[in-house]
């Protein structure tokens, strides 16, 4: 059987309904409500008096650096975004990349994260690029997001005692996985290879396998170097608002151990595929505070805020900004 690996030069898949825009909204919804029925019931169970006077701890000043933490990653991740467009060689200003990164977080809940591809659409719509033209960013856009993540897994291995030292193997996995995801060579190579044991979706494997090749374009030193420093800087903020809030509640673990606890939960989050890794990431982060011998009157509260005040923020900075991108890409289209 021949293979036929040429890109195929279709339009950008067309926009989804707006009553599937609504299910998928209404799945947010109904996950976020089984998120906090299940810490709520974990609260009860540890006693309400306890997680409440924990949650009463933190002022309105302290939630607010919470955020503005969470808004430094979006911001350095986003700033990465642009620098992958233009090395791609996109006609877009950073304006513009921002507004595509920072829309697209509102389909972070989507299984998978496969909801951010509208950003495809948006720069088929703006820069009048096809989707196989556009997909290398997504694909170096997350292996970054891996190699940055196991940057600082590995740094909490090496300079934390306790829990987070189980992380070594998932820092390991995903270094590893950051940089196959970044080797056009040997991507492309495992499309041909995936197609011709299967024999299935000749023209996505091609699309796929025009993207891997793309992805030389990414792989010299001072790009990598720059969005590798752009993504610790972000996912560094992150981690260290939940040291910030350990302490705020009366529990510190120590930066390293809290930052390697909250990386390796988002990195657990989201192998279980489920929609912005809800349901595993804050399994996780219980499961190895209580390993550092916090309570769950201090564990369930602050996973709760955390996640709070970090995806489920994304997603609602993202849908600020999400009509505003549909709305420039279809006047660019019109």
């Amino acid at each position: 059987m021949s293979m036929t690996l040429t890109p195929d030069p279709a339009a950008a898949p067309p926009p989804r309904p707006a009553t599937r825009r609504w299910r998928e909204f209404a799945l947010l919804g109904g996950l976020f409500a089984l998120v906090i029925a299940g810490l709520a019931g974990l609260a009860a169970a540890t006693g309400w008096a306890e997680t409440r006077a924990q949650l009463m701890r933190l002022t309105a000043g302290q939630v607010a650096l919470l955020l503005g933490l969470s808004l430094v990653n979006y911001l350095f991740r986003g700033a990465r975004w642009h620098l992958f467009a233009r090395r791609l060689g996109l006609p877009t200003g950073l304006v513009q990349d921002m507004r595509h990164f920072v829309g697209g977080l509102a389909m972070s809940v989507t299984p998978g994260r496969v909801g951010e591809l509208i950003r495809m659409r948006w720069l088929k719509r703006e820069a009048g690029w096809p989707v196989e033209r556009t997909a290398p960013l997504v694909l170096v856009d997350r292996a970054s997001d891996l190699a940055s993540m196991a940057l600082i897994l590995a740094l909490s291995v090496a300079l934390s005692a306790g829990g987070a030292r189980m992380a070594a193997p998932v820092a390991l996995l995903a270094l590893a996985a950051a940089w196959i995801a970044t080797r056009p060579r040997l991507l492309a190579g495992g499309v041909t290879l995936a197609y011709r044991l299967t024999g299935l979706l000749p023209r996505l494997m091609g699309r796929v396998r025009g993207a891997a090749r793309s992805l030389a374009v990414f792989s010299n030193g001072p790009t990598l170097s720059l969005s590798l420093l752009l993504g610790v800087i972000g996912w560094g903020a992150e981690g260290y608002a939940f040291h910030l809030l350990l302490g705020w509640m009366g529990t510190d673990i120590g930066l390293w151990a809290a930052m390697g606890i909250f990386t390796f939960a988002t990195l657990a989050g989201g192998l279980t595929g489920a929609p912005g890794g809800v349901g595993g990431a804050e399994a996780a982060m219980v499961a190895l505070l209580s390993l550092e011998g916090v309570p769950l009157e201090v564990s369930i509260p602050a996973t709760a805020v955390i996640r709070l005040t970090t995806l489920w923020f994304a997603i609602a900075i993202g849908l600020a900004v999400f009509p505003l991108a549909e709305r420039r890409a279809a006047r660019a289209q019109g």
